[in-house]
């Protein structure tokens, strides 16, 4: 079975899902969206209210903006893959809790499996706290980091803030945009990094 028809399958299962009390207030589960082959996953916080209406993530103003951003090193979302740490909408856009994160774990890892990208981008502190829980995203944002997590092993993360942080403050503003056209720079550097040792 291809990648993609796995991952649909995995997308399905989670439009069932009733792990947390956040499917009670939501309007529809948000899996995700992308290639199912992609290099680059990039992983938010949660739904929004137009990806609550739409079934899409990031498809509001930040995902517009992140779009742009996207654009500027010649890659369209059909590329990556976008998955939030939850997949339901939090009442009033409030942050998700720590049992909400745990119980959209799973699904979240099931992703990254099939996906099997090379490089996890992690789109504001609470995706960035789910893989590297000792980091501060201030302090984070634009390095590359390698962490081992049990149930998927090592995997390359590069930290950005949130689209919608860099909205409401110019100077998260400057710094998402130049650690964000770097990407191009870290993928090629993984991939020379992993023919080296092949």
């Amino acid at each position: 079975m291809a990648k993609k028809e796995i991952l649909e399958k995995l997308n399905r299962k989670m439009l069932a899902c009733r792990k947390c009390d956040l499917r009670k207030s939501c309007t529809q589960v948000v899996p995700g969206a992308g290639s199912a082959k992609a290099e680059i996953m990039f992983i938010g916080e949660g739904p929004g209210k137009k990806e609550d209406q739409l079934g899409v993530p990031f498809v509001g103003a930040a995902g517009k903006f992140l779009d742009e951003m996207l654009g500027t090193i010649k890659l369209k979302r059909e590329d990556i893959y976008i998955a939030n740490t939850v997949k339901c909408r939090p009442p009033k856009n409030r942050d998700p809790r720590p049992k909400e994160k745990e119980a959209c774990w799973p699904w979240l890892i099931a992703q990254i499996k099939i996906i099997n990208p090379k490089l996890i981008v992690t789109l504001g502190r609470h995706s960035m706290k789910l893989f590297l829980p000792d980091q501060k995203i201030s302090e984070a944002h634009g390095k590359v980091v390698t962490q081992e997590i049990p149930e998927i092993g090592a995997k390359t993360f590069y930290v950005l803030y949130h689209p919608f942080a860099a909205i409401c403050n110019g100077k998260i503003h400057k710094d998402l945009i130049k650690d964000l056209k770097r990407i191009p720079k870290v993928l090629k550097k993984i991939k020379e990094t992993q023919d080296s040792i092949l």
